[in-house]
């Protein structure tokens, strides 16, 4: 039995089509504001010019500056798979580049997230990337690293096989199972601001809206 440290574990089950297309049109800010808005990837940055990433989460956990346990990984992607890589924040080398990004996406990967650096930054001007930094150094090949355990991700924990949805807002992570109760609530919360939208369009000075926040704080007239 392995032990923390070197764990390669198998895939989880891969999220429904009709999931992922469900939250094809859902924004990053109703999902994160129904998480308890702390839930969501900080201090990375989204090199994608265009494009929504919604996928299903491959984790590599591997040590900074080395890449061994992403080829490996490479080998298990299934399609709808978001590759997650937790390089432990290091941005001295980059863990993936173009060559990765093409062989992955042949294989059905729909996007990458990387807590570490990546390179060739203009190959994923339309292919969905998250990564902290860009670096032109490459990586080392020598492990160690585990594959499909829980990692860290600018400060969001991502279990291997959970949801990944990302826009130009950001980055939020969350399990298969809450998947439905987080899409209700979603919903409610664009029709909401389609009514304070409205609202706002009618030129009023009063808002309920606002009043409602100002009431609650005692800062009413």
């Amino acid at each position: 039995m392995s032990l923390p440290g070197s764990r390669i574990l198998p895939n989880p089950p891969l999220a429904a089509t009709e999931v992922l297309e469900a939250f094809a049109n859902v924004v990053t800010p109703h999902i994160s504001d129904n998480l308890g808005r702390h839930i969501g990837a900080r201090g990375l940055t989204r090199y994608n010019r265009s494009g929504k990433l919604v996928g299903t989460a491959l984790t590599v956990k591997t040590r900074p500056g080395d890449n061994l346990l992403i080829y490996k990984a490479m080998s298990m992607l299934q399609p709808g798979h978001v590759l997650v890589v937790d390089a432990q924040g290091d941005t001295n080398n980059a863990v993936i580049g173009e060559l990765v990004k093409l062989y992955a996406q042949q294989r059905g990967c729909v996007g990458f997230v990387i807590d570490g650096a990546i390179r060739d930054v203009a190959s994923f001007d339309d292919t969905p990337c998250y990564a902290r930094s860009v670096m032109h150094c490459g990586p080392y090949k020598s492990g160690p690293g585990e594959i499909n355990v829980p990692v860290s991700i600018g400060g969001m924990v991502i279990q291997a096989g959970d949801l990944l949805v990302g826009d130009e807002d950001g980055l939020v992570a969350f399990s298969q199972t809450d998947a439905a109760e987080v899409l209700r609530r979603a919903a409610q919360h664009a029709a909401h601001e389609e009514e304070v939208k409205a609202e706002i369009a009618t030129g009023a000075l009063r808002q309920s809206w606002m009043d409602k926040v100002l009431q609650q704080a005692g800062l009413a007239d």
